[in-house]
């Protein structure tokens, strides 16, 4: 299985989007600061995955929830968790 998953930074309340085939693994590396792309944003919080069949469907979901349309998705899709975590 791979994973496409969605990481709030609570320092600056932006999202990362990423995919992984191992998601808890991962997700350890970006809290101990060892993925360049999120080491000044921990603390990070897992708020979102899916997970694939294959790596290729993986990748292509982790940029359609790039796009503006993937962002629009996430936030309709959380919308009640963002309501209860401002």
């Amino acid at each position: 299985m791979y994973y496409v998953y969605v990481l709030l930074s609570l320092k600056d309340k932006k999202k990362y989007v990423g995919y992984t085939k191992n998601l808890k693994l991962r997700f350890k590396q970006h809290q101990k600061g060892l993925v360049r792309s999120t080491r000044n944003r921990r603390p990070l919080k897992l708020i979102y995955y899916e997970a694939c069949l294959h790596q290729q469907d993986a990748t292509h979901r982790e940029k359609y929830l790039k796009t503006f349309y993937g962002k629009m998705f996430i936030k309709r899709r959380l919308a009640r968790w963002f309501l209860e975590n401002e």
